[in-house]
């Protein structure tokens, strides 16, 4: 038994706020941290949670993997269904489409990736849009899905895939995890913040019915107001909203009309875009928007024009700047989810920012000393995925042609990170990309999208002339008839869900 002296071990933590960040904070560390730890997680019914980030990227399989979850009793609790990847609709130019899909594209040869080879197709006419090169996308527009199986040297060994849910039953279920594993749930609203007068630390938090919590570190998932890393600790938010002009949402569930997609669809609007995203018992919308070319009435008409079923509630305004914190982790306060910044719901990344930040924590955790070090780094790492991610989605807005209103002709125009500028120059004058470090976002979703936005590269990589005209033909062909062939093998999305995880109806 290790003397109570000389353990430097922080063991009492209190998480300010519940919804999806909050939850997935507390069943992360339940999993991870043993029984003698104390988690303690703040939260108040009469405070309603976002509630709207419903559609996640594959890396959430990793989350749900450490929790050891079943991933049919998940869905199935979730009114889930399953993301092949992302259409966009009217982006590049109104009637144009294309999907971002996980996993790979076609199949690299040698060093050489697959996307140089079609491009040589491509600029002598004889291959199709890309997508037909990747089984996500292939199948994500059949509505067909499945997971994959044990076959050797078959496209349906890989298939990559996330989940559409019912973000407030994720956190529930989440709750329900947590809970059994020992985390104490306190329900109120926090009336003050006290800091040590030595160091500025936060020492505890004030409920309003008198009760002072104490801890030694605080996570901070209380949303937008940020009411410990901002509003008691004064961290700084750095804008972002030149590059990222979205200000606005509105977000309402309409009734489900026909059987759910296997993708989300992001549909280019006026001053901004709609997400449509299908569960099991409703469908998921909402119109995100900057209120400089739209006012809240317009954006919220529009939205309730273009819905598949009837509304199933009012709709519900989130206003929000995107940015960052100045700081994610500042003394003994770590801001996760919307506490710790907000970049729209473009390309469903805000849950695997969440999820991220708790692995980043989890390889940093603290002890009491809170060596300035290593949060140091953990800021200097955070700010980096934050920036590329942001990038990524600035990339969907200036890459278009589109000029048909103010806010198009405002982003298309715009001026944007210098990174983002040599990432497009790079891929336009060869058809390279190079992935920074471990950036979120990798070859195949830069090509997808980069090709998807109207960027088509003047070359390719010139080791791709080592085949004949014959064999670059059978070789590319030959990827697009084998994924075809997967295609019609795969059952559809319904048939899936329908056997192995279906919800009960609501």
């Amino acid at each position: 038994m290790q003397d109570n002296q000389s353990d430097h071990r922080v063991k009492n933590i209190v998480i300010v706020g519940g919804g999806t960040a909050g939850w997935m904070v507390a069943s992360a560390f339940s999993k991870v941290l043993s029984r003698e730890y104390n988690i303690r997680l703040i939260e108040s019914d009469e405070i309603s949670t976002v509630g709207v980030g419903e559609a996640t990227i594959p890396q959430i399989k990793l989350f749900n993997q450490v929790l050891e979850l079943d991933e049919d009793d998940f869905v199935r609790k979730t009114q889930g269904t399953f993301k092949l990847g992302i259409e966009f609709v009217d982006w590049t130019r109104k009637g144009h489409s294309y999907i971002h899909g996980f996993g790979a594209i076609g199949q690299d040869l040698g060093l050489i990736q697959f996307h140089h080879y079609w491009l040589k197709m491509r600029h002598e006419g004889r291959a199709d849009e890309i997508g037909a090169y990747s089984l996500n996308t292939a199948a994500a527009p059949k509505g067909k899905f499945m997971r994959a199986l044990n076959v050797e040297n078959s496209p349906l060994s890989n298939i990559a895939y996330a989940y559409h849910f019912d973000a407030g039953l994720y956190a529930k279920y989440l709750r329900n995890y947590s809970e059994e594993r020992g985390v104490k749930r306190t329900e109120g609203k926090i009336l003050s913040t006290q800091l040590r007068a030595a160091d500025g630390f936060i020492e505890s938090v004030t409920m309003e019915n008198g009760e002072v919590i104490g801890g030694e570190l605080f996570i901070d998932c209380s949303g937008f107001r940020g009411l410990l890393i901002e509003q008691a600790l004064k961290t700084g938010y750095e804008d972002w909203s030149h590059w990222l002009p979205a200000s606005r949402a509105v977000a309402v569930p309409c009734a489900r009309v026909a059987d759910p997609t296997p993708y989300t669809r992001s549909t280019a609007r006026a001053a901004g875009w709609q997400w449509r995203i299908p569960l099991q018992h409703r469908t998921g919308n909402g119109y995100v928007f900057s209120d400089q070319f739209i006012s809240e009435d317009e954006a919220t008409a529009t939205l309730i024009a273009n819905l598949d079923g009837a509304a199933l509630a009012e709709p519900r305004v989130l206003r929000f700047v995107t940015g960052r914190r100045k700081k994610f982790w500042n003394k003994n306060c770590v801001a996760v989810g919307l506490s710790s910044g907000f970049m729209e719901p473009l390309e469903s990344t805000s849950i695997h920012l969440i999820q991220s930040t708790i692995a980043r924590l989890i390889s940093f955790f603290p002890d009491k000393s809170f060596n300035q070090v290593n949060i140091n780094k953990f800021n200097e790492q955070a700010d980096f995925e934050f920036e590329r991610i942001r990038d990524f989605l600035i990339l969907h807005y200036m890459a278009t042609e589109r000029d048909d209103t103010p806010f198009w002709n405002y982003v298309r125009t715009m001026e944007i990170p210098a990174e983002l500028q040599e990432k497009i120059d790079i891929f336009k004058g060869s058809g390279r990309f190079f992935r920074e470090s471990d950036e979120m976002f990798g070859v195949t979703s830069w090509v997808q999208v980069m090709l998807g936005q109207g960027i088509e590269p003047t070359s390719y990589h010139p080791m791709v002339d080592l085949l004949t005209k014959d064999e670059l033909g059978e070789f590319v062909g030959g990827i697009k008839n084998v994924l075809a062939k997967c295609v019609e093998v795969m059952p559809t999305h319904q048939e899936f869900i329908a056997k192995n995880c279906a919800a009960l109806r609501m």
